[in-house]
């Protein structure tokens, strides 16, 4: 049974810039659903609601059942709009559900094992290549997450598409390659540098020259 996060909201009356303004001012973030082709509904949401969602992790892909003066929407949360300085958000759009509309969602991939896989402890490291996943699914299949388990990835190995399990009820955007997910890299080996090449011992003076730090010889007297 696919699980619905249940949001409750206002309706607002009028559309535009200054009605978005005073429902700001009341304290409240501006919101529409749009999508199945029906008319756009335009809501105002309590900004604590929103910022829960937002801290949790796949709220992209995550199902909400929003109430607002009548029978329940489903739909998904597409895009926020944040304060540029306070983080706020300020404005959100949904998308409305239509049953057996496939519609595109981005699906968070969740790494486990990776304190016993067999590349990582060996040292290597691992690379993630996508932490999202967009798929084209039904609304009643939308998965929470894909699940990929490195533990019997060894160095140089990778996780493909193919490679991940619950995935009967949806199909990847990407259609042309088995595209990789994440890999185990090998280390990478940083070079010591070499030490400093020992000073040459010093060349014997020349014949006849004067030895550093000795007077040189007196010529014998002749008589």
């Amino acid at each position: 049974m696919t699980n619905f996060t249940t949001i409750e909201a206002s309706v607002r009356a009028r559309a535009g810039k200054g009605a978005a303004r005073a429902t700001r001012r009341e304290g409240l973030v501006p919101a529409v659903i749009y999508g199945a082709k029906q008319e756009a509904s335009l809501i105002a949401l309590d900004p604590r609601v929103v910022l829960r969602e937002l801290v949790k992790t796949g709220w992209r892909s995550r199902l909400y059942e929003i109430t607002a003066d009548g029978a329940p929407v489903r739909a998904l949360m597409r895009e926020v709009q944040l304060h540029p300085v306070t983080d706020r958000p300020i404005h959100v759009d949904f998308q409305r559900l239509a049953p057996g509309e496939q519609i595109k969602v981005a699906v968070q991939v969740v790494f486990t094992g990776e304190d016993t896989s067999v590349g990582i402890k060996r040292g290597g490291v691992l690379n993630v290549v996508r932490h999202t996943i967009e798929v084209s699914v039904d609304p009643d299949h939308i998965p929470g997450s894909f699940t990929v388990d490195l533990t019997a990835l060894d160095i140089n190995d990778n996780v493909r598409w193919s490679d991940i399990t619950g995935t009967e009820n949806v199909s990847p955007v990407i259609t042309d390659r088995d595209f990789v997910i994440a890999t185990v890299a090998a280390p990478t080996v940083i070079a010591e540098p070499e030490p400093a090449a020992a000073a040459a011992p010093a060349a014997a003076p020349a014949r006849g020259t004067k030895a550093p730090g000795k007077p040189a010889a007196k010529p014998a007297n002749k008589k």
